[in-house]
């Protein structure tokens, strides 16, 4: 990986980062529980139940991007960062351009997920 790649995707991660850190921080009201006393309706009770739950996925899957993408910037200081965790080799500059946290080459990726 050439430095003005390393550069280009240092800066992606750091973006990456402050604008999950944002959502993750917005997420954190509507993710609150919902008030089972409140004198709504079945209807907009349950809506306001679907809504919390999505408001907490949604929370919950920034959260763990938040921590792929600061072990991404642990590995770029490490000098590791673009080699697959997995086999060692070289991962794509295409890849971590689309993915910059992702810690795995395509290959071993695919294995991954036929396993599953």
């Amino acid at each position: 990986m050439t430095s003005t790649e390393e550069q280009t995707l240092r800066a992606d991660l750091e973006r990456l980062r402050r604008e999950l850190t944002a959502h993750a921080a917005a997420t954190e009201q509507s993710a609150r529980p919902v008030d089972l006393d409140q004198p709504i309706g079945r209807l907009s009770r349950i809506d306001a139940l679907q809504q919390q739950q999505l408001a907490t996925a949604q929370r919950d899957a920034a959260r763990l991007r938040l921590q792929q993408i600061d072990s991404a910037l642990d590995r770029l200081e490490c000098g590791d960062y673009g080699e697959c965790i997995s086999c060692g080799e070289e991962i794509e500059f295409r890849r971590l351009k689309a993915r910059p946290e992702s810690p795995v080459c395509l290959p071993c990726q695919s294995r991954r997920e036929a396993r599953h």
